[in-house]
């Protein structure tokens, strides 16, 4: 099989979506490997790295003309919708639920799209998201901190706090993967920190983690208010597996929020769980309203892009084999977590939550998919 593996154009994004580890196991395994020249850079791989993996280097068209199985990070560009052609399978970030432009698009042009944030173990975790979420939850803290800095409209707080002055008060909605990461750096940091869920077996394995350092909340509309209120950094880190994400602070309790407070709103790739969330980049990362910096970048694991690239692609490498080694059709046939990620499949919506996004019927992926 032809592997493509363009440069990321998405503003800001550094990451890459393989490394030359991945590139040596898919040409030891007779498969080509095509990478557009500087594909790696952003994430200190040289196109000669590449090369002496075994992969071609070749020009976008020829990547993308090409190729029959694409691996990037983030979810198409308009450009690349473009270059998407029947029969050939896209697998990627996708983030389908908030975006129903997209998902249209995508069935327009024909191919395979499987996301990496849908692909879905029998137990419910999520393989390919969990690297990232792990990295965006440290970031989200690590960001936080930099952003309640006077400089940039913040309240001027030190998390960490130092004798004779109270520590920063950081509430995280969500234990989860991203909640539990930013839990960890939050009271690395000495900061005071709440968890809130709506899941109490989460909070007792958060209670059990951090040996009680951690207050936990069962989340619901009073508790999260309150929460709100006093918070001086607010981490959103809400998630259902494929679907949008539950607006769980509202616009009236953000304009409850300290002068200054922080919100850095984690699931935003998914429509964000503040309702005042709104996308921003790397190179524009906040926004003020209602006297609250808000933090809202998509791809926020394209800070650290070499950590994350390396992070993903160990992830992510098994199952690129596995589509390339026995076909797309008999690949998601044969591995159910694969067949979970499938969001589209020529031209019809597979995904649940994507469909139900998007207002139409999921087609089952056993009639797509049939021998």
């Amino acid at each position: 099989m032809i592997v493509g593996v363009p440069r990321e154009i998405k503003l800001g994004e550094q990451r890459v979506a393989l490394t030359p580890a991945g590139a040596r196991a898919l040409s030891e395994r007779g498969h080509q490997v095509l990478v557009e020249p500087g594909a790696g850079g952003g994430s200190g791989i040289r196109d000669e790295d590449y090369l002496r993996a075994g992969a071609r280097l070749a020009d976008v068209d020829s990547v993308w003309g090409d190729a029959a199985l694409v691996l990037k990070v983030k979810e198409p560009q308009p450009e690349e919708v473009r270059r998407l052609r029947a029969g050939q399978t896209l697998f990627t970030y996708l983030h389908l639920a908030p975006a129903p432009e997209l998902t249209r698009a995508l069935q327009q042009q024909g191919g395979i799209a499987i996301g990496y944030e849908t692909v879905q173990r029998a137990d419910g975790s999520l393989p390919l998201l969990t690297p990232m979420s792990e990295v965006a939850g440290r970031l989200a803290v690590q960001e936080g901190a930099h952003y309640i800095g006077r400089a940039f409209g913040g309240r001027g707080i030190l998390l960490s706090g130092v004798p004779g002055v109270p520590h920063g008060n950081v509430v995280i909605l969500g234990a989860g993967t991203v909640g539990i990461n930013a839990a960890k750096t939050a009271v690395g940091i000495g900061a005071d920190v709440s968890i809130l869920d709506i899941n109490l077996e989460r909070l007792r394995h958060v209670d059990d983690l951090f040996h009680g350092r951690i207050v936990t909340l069962a989340s619901n509309s009073f508790n999260v208010a309150h929460a709100v209120q006093r918070a001086d950094l607010l981490v959103g880190a809400v998630l259902v597996a494929g679907a949008k994400a539950p607006v769980v602070v509202t616009e009236p309790m953000v304009k409850t929020m300290k002068a200054g407070a922080v919100i850095v709103d984690v699931a935003v790739d998914q429509g964000g769980c503040v309702e005042t969330t709104r996308p921003t980049s790397l190179l524009e990362p906040v926004w003020e309203h209602h006297g609250v910096v808000h933090y809202g970048v998509t791809n926020m694991p394209a800070l650290v892009s070499r950590t994350s690239t390396f992070a993903l692609t160990n992830a992510t490498l098994p199952y690129a084999l596995e589509l390339a080694q026995a076909g797309v059709r008999a690949a998601v046939r044969a591995n159910a977590e694969l067949g979970r990620g499938v969001n589209v499949w020529e031209g019809r919506v597979v995904h649940p939550a994507v469909a139900a996004a998007v207002g139409v019927t999921p087609t089952p992926l056993a009639e797509l998919a049939a021998p």
